[in-house]
């Protein structure tokens, strides 16, 4: 792993006097940041790899050249797919008006992706300094305005259903019915559909179709075939899961992953 700048947790008095901070992380496949907390809201962008940001209620997976907004306060870890090169905005609450109040995965257009690479290049963007007050400013115009993606696997609280997770997280395929997988819950299958849809807003299948569209995305970036990362994923065809990957990303797996960084 490489890494330029300073955590900002750890930066002085006179470095956080910045609103705007930037850290540059290359990691390898399979390399784990442990649960913590920023005081800071974070923007993550992922100029290559997978990576897969887990908080309390869910779980974000970000591709390449999307980003995962994480506000202050909120405790997450990063697991990589793949050798990730992450570029991350740090900014001040107190110029964050306006900004997302939960985790999302954003799609991050080119002018954002050249403002973020233009920022890690500074270091530190304070708006006290004319030059960068209009990249800050600009900075955060872009956020405000990004469109959020449906790559979040949430999490409910209620234990019957966190039960049924770990059950599904061992084995995605759909081979096993909700009702029997309810039977291992304490709980009846139209109670589960009930928690899923108040505490997520998804149902029950929608759900597990999101996760193994999440599982299938990690394999692919560490280096699985597409006919192995479908299946593994329990998708019952290789062409299922490349139309489902289409529609989501836009192109093919093959092509998604073999296009340089945009």
């Amino acid at each position: 792993m490489s890494r330029t700048r300073h955590d900002p947790d750890v930066w002085s008095p006179a470095q956080r006097r910045g609103c705007v901070r930037s850290l540059s992380y290359d990691y390898p496949n399979g390399h784990e940041v442990p649960p913590h907390v920023h005081h800071q809201h974070q923007l993550v962008y992922a100029v290559q790899g997978v990576m897969t940001v887990s908080a309390d209620r869910g779980s974000w997976i970000v591709p390449a050249n999307r980003g995962v907004w994480v506000p202050a306060r909120v405790e997450h870890a990063i697991r990589m797919s793949g050798a990730v090169s992450m570029r991350t905005l740090y900014l001040e609450p107190r110029i964050a008006h306006g900004l997302p109040p939960e985790c999302r995965v954003v799609d991050v257009p080119p002018l954002l992706r050249e403002l973020i690479l233009r920022a890690v290049t500074y270091g530190s963007l304070d708006r006290r300094v004319p030059a960068q007050r209009h990249l800050v400013d600009l900075l955060l115009d872009e956020i405000r305005t990004l469109p959020a993606r449906a790559l979040h696997v949430p999490r409910p609280a209620d234990p019957r259903a966190a039960r049924l997770i770990e059950h599904v997280e061992r084995d995605p395929t759909p081979r096993r019915s909700l009702d029997r997988l309810a039977s291992r819950t304490g709980a009846s299958a139209r109670t589960l559909q009930r928690l899923f849809r108040s505490e997520t807003g998804m149902t029950v299948g929608n759900w597990r179709r999101q996760l193994r569209l999440v599982r299938s995305l990690e394999a692919l970036a560490a280096g699985s075939s597409v006919t192995a990362a479908a299946l593994d994923a329990g998708y019952r065809s290789v062409s299922a899961f490349v139309s489902v990957f289409h529609r989501t990303f836009g192109e093919t797996p093959g092509r998604y992953f073999r296009a340089p960084a945009r």
